[in-house]
């Protein structure tokens, strides 16, 4: 395992782990955390070995928000020139999918970070919310966006007014998350997850992730087009004749990522 400033990296085979580590303000997203955290994403989204990342926190806190005393005395400039947001971009490019490991608080930042990773595996104890209205401001790093596009207006027009917390098994009846698993079974249910995609092969991993986020974006006529193109780009790769050619032969395939 290696650590830079507040994150712990390790891997898994073709999975690299990292885990948020600020234990004392419950894994706090500060402007430093953050870009490392792109820099880390960004490094392992461009190293072969590695097909699938994982993010993880501790059990008591995915992460409990954005780090407050960074931002209590910040005035209009101030926020403008450090251009915060910036590192949360970095992570919306990262091609490679990335899987939440999720338990106990997932608030304000947290809760924006767990929905720019593309599978949520949630414990049963996460308590998920966009709580910024009860220190005067509303969600900045895409709260209102995607959290309205995940579980509807009605919910998220609750959450984000009220400030109030979802349960896990909310969060799971409204799609907001993937799965839900005992509290002891949190990050080993995550791992295994990554591990399965991490044996898909790597260049269809990386264009189904494309597609499925395009559904946000797109139009459904321009969606399918798009899906179509991608598609027919997976003909030419060495990894879709072994994947037809196994399953044809009635054997495992042996992909290359090529």
């Amino acid at each position: 395992m290696t650590q830079e400033a507040h994150l712990l990296t390790e891997s898994h085979g073709a999975v690299a782990v990292i885990r948020m580590n600020r234990p004392k303000v419950l894994n706090a997203l500060n402007l430093e955390l953050m870009k490392s955290l792109a820099e880390l994403m960004e490094g392992f989204d461009a190293d072969d070995s590695i097909k699938v990342i994982l993010l993880a926190g501790s059990e008591r806190a995915w992460a409990a928000g954005a780090d407050i005393g960074d931002m209590a005395e910040a005035s209009v400039s101030d926020m403008a020139q450090r251009d915060q947001f910036a590192q949360w971009e970095r992570i919306k490019r990262i091609k490679k999918p990335i899987v939440a490991a999720v338990s106990g608080f997932a608030l304000g930042g947290g809760c924006e970070l767990m929905m720019h990773c593309d599978v949520i595996v949630c414990s049963e104890t996460a308590r998920i919310g966009q709580p910024e209205i009860n220190i005067g401001v509303m969600p900045g790093a895409g709260g209102t966006q995607r959290l309205t596009r995940a579980v509807g207006k009605a919910l998220a027009m609750d959450v984000v007014l009220s400030g109030r917390f979802l349960t896990a098994g909310e969060a799971m009846q409204h799609g907001l998350v993937s799965r839900v698993v005992p509290r002891e079974h949190w990050f080993r249910e995550a791992l295994n997850v990554a591990q399965s995609m991490a044996s898909k092969p790597a260049i269809a991993l990386r264009f189904a992730k494309e597609s499925v986020l395009k559904a946000d974006e797109l139009p459904l006529s321009q969606g399918l087009e798009y899906e179509r193109k991608l598609f027919y780009m997976l003909f030419d790769t060495d990894d879709q004749k072994e994947g037809m050619s196994a399953f044809i032969e009635k054997r495992k395939p042996s992909f290359t990522g090529k």
